[in-house]
């Protein structure tokens, strides 16, 4: 399929422009059988953005929780991480119920029937079945026509890749209602002895409806994605074998097969790398994304939402792109580090809370693990 139109053109279109005439492009598509004819395919469809929940687990642990167990109190937390509380599943809690909730009240919210969803993504890296949660939640949410449900796995940048793929699937498949779900719930994977790590986390699920609408109406105005391997060691749960092996037998002569038990490590993270990590790239990106959109300078957009990972984070890229706070997002004080939970979560939060309010346009950014990261330029509603 040969595209004859620029990315910027397909994921790009300024506020200047938006209530302009509905541009038309012509895509060329082949069939790959042979003898078949080249067709014409017209290209005018865009997404916005119409619904969004969010959904946390009931316990919920204070920094004061935490020193009762390891050497802490709640000033040491708070000043390096702004972080006072957040919320970890227990007892019959699961991620995938609270993934659940939180489509079902973007659905609710964006007046969609579950009927009517073309596609599920679900954003996570600490799922409760490592094969995926996706089609469970597509089942649960009573979807009839069995949609397309599947799980991406990109850490604390997960949401935003969600994002742009639904984004892609509408503009480029034909696709009308895409929920995109980030959830995580990294408390299963953070050693509670380790005070450097455990402060950090919480568990929460957050969701949108993207929907398609017509090319003058495109709410998703531009993406800058990455990723460096060079800086996985930073941030890892790396794959193990069990110390404990399996029963052996008398006359079994490979030593190493069957394979031991296997499980995944506790979550390890140099914090210092990361903080330098994000505050380096995650302002370039946000430019990126701007630039993409044609929306350069940050007067050019009315929130500032980062992955919730620390306030001082948070802070650090606002400076650089010079963004006041009363501009900024944050919920990080109530929920720690949701991973790919964290942008829909706050999104939600502000925009049940009235903050943020439909028309308005959002700078977004997630990083963390991979490395990766990821921007997004959109408006709400």
């Amino acid at each position: 399929m040969a595209n004859t139109m620029a990315p910027a053109q397909i994921f790009g279109i300024s506020r200047m422009r938006q209530h302009q005439a509905a541009p038309t492009f012509r895509i060329m598509c082949s069939n790959t059988a042979k003898g078949a004819e080249e067709f014409p395919r017209l290209v005018n469809t865009g997404c916005k953005l119409v619904g969004c929940g969010s959904a946390v687990p009931s316990l919920r642990v204070t920094n004061n929780d935490l020193a009762k167990f390891i050497d802490t109190n709640d000033e040491w937390i708070s000043t390096r991480t702004g972080i006072r509380t957040r919320r970890v599943l227990s007892g019959k809690e699961n991620l995938t119920d609270l993934a659940i909730e939180a489509a079902q009240k973007a659905l609710e919210m964006a007046e969609v029937d579950p009927k009517d969803v073309d596609l599920i993504l679900m954003c996570s890296s600490s799922g409760d079945d490592r094969f995926g949660s996706a089609p469970v939640i597509q089942k649960a949410l009573g979807c009839k026509n069995n949609p397309l449900a599947f799980d991406i796995t990109a850490a604390c940048s997960g949401f935003l890749l969600g994002l742009f793929s639904a984004s892609c699937y509408i503009k480029a498949g034909g696709f009308k209602n895409v929920l995109v779900v980030g959830a995580d719930a990294v408390s299963r994977f953070v050693d509670w002895t380790d005070r450097g790590s455990c402060i950090l986390f919480g568990d929460a699920a957050g969701a949108v409806l993207v929907q398609a609408c017509d090319i003058g109406e495109d709410g998703l105005f531009g993406f800058d994605l990455h990723s460096d391997g060079d800086g996985k060691k930073h941030l890892i749960s790396t794959f193990k074998e069990n110390e404990t092996d399996v029963p052996s037998s008398e006359n079994r002569s490979m030593t190493s097969f069957p394979p031991k038990c296997s499980s995944y490590s506790y979550l390890q993270m140099n914090g210092k790398e990361i903080f330098k990590f994000a505050v380096r790239v995650v302002p370039q990106s946000i430019e990126a994304a701007l630039e993409k959109a044609g929306l350069a300078g940050s007067n050019n957009f009315d929130w500032l939402l980062l992955h919730q990972a620390n306030q001082r984070i948070i802070d650090g890229v606002a400076t650089r792109l010079e963004v006041p706070s009363e501009r900024v997002i944050s919920n990080v004080a109530n929920y720690g580090n949701t991973s790919a939970a964290s942008i829909p979560l706050a999104l939600d939060e502000a925009v049940r809370g009235g903050k943020v309010q439909p028309g308005h346009v959002i700078a977004a950014a997630g990083f963390g693990a991979g490395l990766t990261w990821a921007s997004a330029i959109f408006r709400w509603g």
